[in-house]
């Protein structure tokens, strides 16, 4: 079964950047399509990001979409979400997670099988 480790979080000024990593283990990442999530205090939890990890195809949140990137390294099994132009409503846990592909392109989850997740915090 894969288990899901996230890492990589911090304290950012607005407009700065930061990449977290999803290190995987326990079996292949390219098998797998895997999503990141975010939740805020006292709002729900926001689907941002997903990818293929066999052919790379992505999907974004309108949220995120044009500052944030996810690509794998199935070498060193583990995904990156290249976070940029950071806001702070962008504060938020993050936790990646396993999703679903349909015909190859994979599904923003909204929720799933979360660990500690990482912290993101982005001052104004």
């Amino acid at each position: 079964q894969l288990q899901l480790v996230e890492s990589g979080g911090g304290l950012v000024q607005a407009g700065g950047s930061l990449r977290l990593s999803c290190a995987a283990s326990g079996d292949t990442l390219g098998l797998y399509a895997i999503g990141w999530i975010r939740q805020a205090p006292a709002k729900d939890i926001e689907g941002i990001s997903c990818i293929t990890c066999s052919d790379g195809n992505t999907n974004y949140a309108d949220s995120v979409k044009g500052r944030f990137a996810i690509s794998t390294d199935n070498a060193k099994n583990t995904v990156y979400l290249q976070m940029n132009s950071l806001k702070p409503e962008d504060t938020a846990v993050y936790y990646c997670v396993v999703t679903a592909a349909v015909q190859g392109q994979c599904i923003i989850p909204k929720f799933g099988s979360r660990g500690q997740g990482t912290q993101v915090t982005v001052s104004s």
